[in-house]
């Protein structure tokens, strides 16, 4: 190098530490560690004698007058776990309780999934729309009405059922814990037909909207007229206080909704910055790790800012704004023998959101989210791009169905912009936008380029994020620096920085006493 040639930046060299990017963003692991010590051990509380009898009799008294025969233990899943009684009429009660350590807002949690079920179940069950079966909830209340303190909780009817549509689409062989892969020897006919149950249901969601992005539930002076009054509780944003120490103040107020697609979706942006900079350990691995990373969600907040940018993706501004699921998967479909769906669970993170949540395809046609695939990303890809045709196809023949019958319009049909989504990419924009651990695989791997341009390392991802520095703005370039000096100090120490509910702070103080 000539001595009046300016020196390159350090950051800017190859180092030994440039590798490839990882699937996903590391969870905070001293965090993790104390969250999964806590819902692992909390649901035997509820088996302790005392409190055992209280919920039992509680159930009882708020469950419709008949003849009990059991009461046991039922299903502790991902945030809840549950208990059931049967009756000598073969019918059944759950009570169902949030997970603390897993569920960062439970009653919030709670009444939200309460509001949703009963608006689903108050809007599909007219004959012009296609029905989506919930349970019935016949009582529900927060932490200071529930039987020993024992948290918020929904009594609804037990759903007979032989399983889910999960175990009618993955491999059989499955073992207990493993995560779930889509059995490759179904026929096409047999996977068309089991896609096309599911697509149904999709497309019933998808005729729910509101005029704003939150969360429904019914008026105050009305108990006919359903409004969205609070924030769009998500899965993600839960997981980003639980597993990347976000505290909760900086999240969405709860009275929080929005009437545009792209404040939405800003906000969105600005937790990906933020769950960055707050997540205090595993968030980054090396300077250059932790520059790619910010860089990365500068620019995916500047393709939502950027009106020119945003008019490439968003199509629907003021909305109408559907009903969306974050957890709307087979293993919540629940199936008969005759393989007929009997009900549909777990609707905690539902809200409303952009329609082009809804238009992108569903990621569970594998079974397996992108960042989990064993085989990478490009070959998740490839086997969803045999998928998707199948889908489409289903979804298609649900649609005619539906306009046949008068439960459909032409311009409501979604098999045509799903497969816009794929082809353009928007679905990763989605995707991306939801998945604060799965986001920076996706951006750099599947949206930087469709919006800047080529890079000279497009066939190494993880150092484009050095030819996009003149892309930021100045006062951004900035804040890059005091962050990476931010992160790298808290790379010297680990330490537990976690704001969980006071149900859980709570039974934290009893283990510790």
């Amino acid at each position: 190098m000539s001595g009046n040639s300016s020196p390159i930046p350090d950051y800017l060299l190859i180092h030994s530490d440039a590798f490839s990017m990882k699937p996903r963003m590391h969870f905070d692991d001293v965090a993790w560690e104390k969250s999964t010590d806590i819902y692992d051990d909390w649901p035997y509380t509820l088996y302790e004698q005392v409190a055992y009898n209280d919920i039992g009799v509680f159930l009882r008294e708020h469950y419709r007058p008949r003849q009990h025969q059991e009461f046991r233990p039922f299903k502790t899943g991902g945030f809840n776990t549950s208990l059931l009684m049967t009756f000598t009429d073969n019918s059944g009660a759950v009570i169902r309780f949030p997970l603390p350590g897993a569920v960062m807002f439970p009653e919030e949690k709670v009444r939200n999934e309460v509001s949703t079920m009963r608006f689903i179940l108050d809007k599909t069950r007219t004959s012009d729309k296609i029905p989506i079966p919930v349970p019935f909830i016949s009582h529900w209340g927060q932490r200071t009405e529930s039987p020993s303190k024992a948290g918020p909780f929904i009594i609804m009817d037990y759903i007979n059922h032989k399983g889910t549509m999960r175990d009618l689409l993955q491999i059989p062989s499955r073992q207990p814990g493993e995560r779930p892969v889509l059995n490759p020897d179904l026929s096409i006919a047999r996977l068309e037909a089991l896609y096309g149950k599911l697509a149904n249901m999709v497309l019933s969601l998808s005729t729910l909207a509101f005029n704003q992005i939150g969360s429904p539930s019914l008026d105050q002076n009305d108990d006919s007229t359903w409004k969205v009054r609070h924030r769009p509780l998500s899965y993600s944003m839960n997981e980003i206080v639980q597993l990347g120490t976000l505290p909760r103040s900086k999240l969405p107020t709860p009275t929080t909704t929005y009437e545009k697609t792209s404040s939405y979706f800003e906000t969105l942006a600005e937790l990906h910055i933020s769950h960055l900079i707050n997540q205090r350990n595993d968030a980054v691995d090396s300077e250059n790790d932790c520059r790619r990373k910010i860089v990365g969600r500068f620019l995916f907040r500047k393709i939502i800012r950027d009106l020119e940018l945003r008019k490439k993706w968003v199509s629907y501004e003021t909305g109408p704004f559907p009903l969306w699921c974050d957890d709307f998967r087979p293993e919540n479909v629940l199936v008969d023998e005759a393989e007929t769906i009997t009900g549909v669970v777990d609707w905690e993170f539902t809200y409303t959101a952009p329609v082009e949540f809804t238009y992108a395809p569903p990621w569970w046609l594998l079974l397996e989210k992108p960042e989990y695939w064993s085989k990478g990303l490009d070959d998740w890809c490839m086997e969803y791009e045999k998928r998707l045709p199948v889908f489409l196809r289903a979804m298609s023949n649900c649609e005619d169905e539906a306009i046949r019958t008068g439960r459909l319009t032409e311009s409501q049909r979604l098999s045509i912009p799903m497969r816009e989504s794929w082809e353009s990419g928007d679905f990763w924009i989605m995707y991306a936008a939801r998945g604060n651990f799965a986001f920076d695989a996706i951006y750099w791997q599947k949206i930087d380029q469709r919006f800047f341009g080529p890079t000279t390392t497009c066939l190494d991802p993880s150092n484009a994020w050095k030819e996009r520095l003149d892309v930021l703005e100045p006062e951004e370039r900035q804040k890059l620096e005091e962050y990476v000096d931010l992160k790298l100090r808290q790379m010297e120490t680990r330490v537990l920085a976690w704001d969980p509910d006071e149900h859980t702070l709570e039974y934290m103080a009893k283990m510790n006493a």
